[in-house]
């Protein structure tokens, strides 16, 4: 019996000596957290937390202060002769050359894996410029695209275009709901297409008789020689 009390007595003790240990730790625990606590307002920005300036659009060069030509380098490595070529007179003053070649070389990789895909897909981007600053991009990042690129040029997007050259032109889209119509100076209709409503799928082409003042399509996508 002595034994069993005498037991109990130890295991009561240090049991309270615990909690009292735990109270006193929870307190300086918060007053650590308190003073740990930043303040409600900051006195300046970090200037880490600002954002880096945005590169420019792939097809538009700054209107601002540019680098030199002998300025642009990376941070680490270097570029290639056509690298610069496309670098220059294209990279803002305060910006890292290597983020504007990232947008050329994005540009190229769109125009790579479409045309992989579909080369009607691919020169129908570039004339209409859903793949932004692609011209320049071929031309200096992805010579193997310029055929891409010289069927673009042949060709002109869906809309009024005014003066086209004569000639048959195929329309770079399967939708069926493409149609067209050339016009003469004062308005009349010299040629309107297509004949009867094409199925998807199927080519549609326009031929634009010389004289035609203006050429309206919609629904085509883009154009190029037939």
């Amino acid at each position: 019996m002595y034994r069993r009390s005498a037991a109990a007595a130890v295991l009561l003790t240090a049991a309270l000596t615990l909690t009292a240990c735990s109270s006193g730790g929870g307190k300086a625990d918060s007053g650590a957290e308190a003073k740990a606590k930043p303040p409600a307002s900051s006195a300046a920005p970090d200037p880490a937390d600002s954002p880096a300036p945005a590169a420019p659009a792939p097809d538009a060069k700054p209107t601002g202060p540019v680098l030199p030509d002998a300025k642009l380098t990376p941070k680490t490595g270097t570029f290639t002769a056509q690298e610069k070529k496309y670098l220059s007179g294209r990279v803002p003053e305060k910006m890292d050359p290597a983020a504007v070649l990232q947008s050329g070389q994005e540009a190229c990789q769109r125009v790579q894996y479409t045309a992989k895909r579909d080369k009607d897909a691919a020169t129908g981007a570039v004339i209409t410029g859903e793949i932004p600053g692609a011209k320049d991009a071929i031309t200096h990042l992805c010579p193997d695209q310029k055929p891409i690129l010289a069927a673009a040029e042949k060709g002109f997007p869906e809309g009024p275009r005014t003066s086209p050259a004569a000639g048959t032109y195929r329309a770079l889209t399967q939708a069926s709901t493409c149609t067209w119509e050339a016009k003469s100076k004062d308005g009349s209709i010299l040629a309107s297409g297509p004949e009867t409503p094409p199925n998807a799928g199927d080519k549609v082409t326009a031929s634009i008789p010389s004289g035609t003042a203006e050429f309206t399509s919609s629904g085509c996508y883009a154009w190029i020689p037939a």
